[in-house]
């Protein structure tokens, strides 16, 4: 599909969570006539006043997405089981390898002309001199910490090999930490950021990570829809902050001060463990300090954007501006992402 095509109809998966309603937001603003698959009972407070057809469905539902793509020659899937705990593992499993083996083979029954598939910089290798990685650095799923690394790697593994073997017309962009406004649930790094801005953080471990706007993560998907190679991979990123230059900025924009105590790695993850095994024992929510979070901060999560600047034109601000409309949204949302 050339680039100045507008698709007749574009499915987005995963369009009412943080990430998925960037993108849905950014192809309506483009001329996108947008459908989404949205499962019974999901929360939508993404998708008010969106003009978008909304239709029912799930991942593991061969027949709903059958219908859902029926009509349309552009996909979006940006749909995942994103947690860093779980008490069922293989959720993640099911719903991100699994479930997009299913979507991208139903894709290929309805002819669907162009895919952006939303992977992570989760499955991507990491370098051992702090330099920032990309899409070359190499990496196994032996190296990947933690079910959801492992599930992410598994399925991007599994489109490449349709890419190659059906000739899937899927592009794989890869958002390194996305911040920014309508983040409900929220994420991880977004709970993080609303307990900084309130004072609830008196301590941290530090890592290192690279801090994009969301809407500018939204912009490098229709980029890559685009632009994009089929079977290419592309890191959607911003700027490369440690964890500490990140609770500075927090700091300032809240009017707070920044947590002093930094925690060495090997004193949180005894905590992690005990955390973990309440959550499990009471059924509880997430816990606030995981194993694999308390594993994975122990490397600089550095990426470089610089294949997709130079193959799709994508740019992205700095990363002080992204985690300002992060706080101004927790701040003035706090009733409805303190759960």
């Amino acid at each position: 599909m050339h680039s100045a095509v507008i698709p007749r109809t574009t499915l987005i998966t995963g369009a009412n969570g943080f990430v998925g309603s960037a993108v849905a937001r950014d192809l309506l603003a483009h001329g996108h006539r947008v459908r989404v698959l949205v499962r019974e009972g999901s929360d939508r407070r993404n998708l008010d006043g969106l003009p978008v057809e909304i239709v029912p469905g799930d991942l593991l539902d061969v027949h709903s997405l059958d219908a859902a793509l029926d009509g349309c020659d552009a996909l979006f899937h940006v749909a995942a089981a994103y947690r860093l705990w779980t008490p069922d593992p293989d959720l993640l499993y099911r719903v991100n390898v699994d479930g997009t083996r299913l979507l991208m083979e139903a894709a290929l029954r309805a002819g669907v002309e162009r895919i952006v598939y939303t992977s992570s910089v989760a499955t991507l290798g990491l370098r051992s001199d702090g330099q920032p990685a990309d899409e070359t650095t190499p990496v196994m799923l032996a190296d990947m910490i933690g079910h959801y690394k492992r599930s992410k790697y598994l399925a991007e593994e599994a489109l490449s090999r349709m890419v190659e073997t059906h000739a899937l017309p899927a592009v794989i962009v890869n958002p390194s930490t996305p911040v920014g406004p309508r983040d409900i649930r929220p994420t991880p790094t977004g709970r993080l950021i609303r307990d900084a801005a309130t004072g609830r953080m008196p301590a941290y471990v530090d890592t290192g990570l690279n801090i994009v706007h969301v809407d500018d993560v939204a912009a490098g998907h229709r980029l890559a829809f685009e632009h994009g190679r089929p079977g290419e991979r592309y890191v959607l990123g911003g700027e490369n902050l440690t964890l500490r230059e990140i609770l500075v900025h927090i700091a300032v924009l809240s009017g707070r001060q920044p947590p002093r105590l930094r925690l060495p790695h090997a004193a949180v993850l005894p905590v992690a463990h005990i955390a973990e095994a309440w959550a499990r024992l009471t059924r509880g929510a997430e816990p606030q300090v995981t194993v694999d979070g308390i594993r994975l901060a122990r490397k600089q999560m550095f990426f470089s954007s610089a294949k997709a600047e130079r193959e799709l034109g994508y740019t992205h601000r700095p990363a002080a501006e992204a985690l300002a409309d992060a706080v101004r949204y927790y701040l003035s949302h706090l009733s409805e992402t303190s759960k």
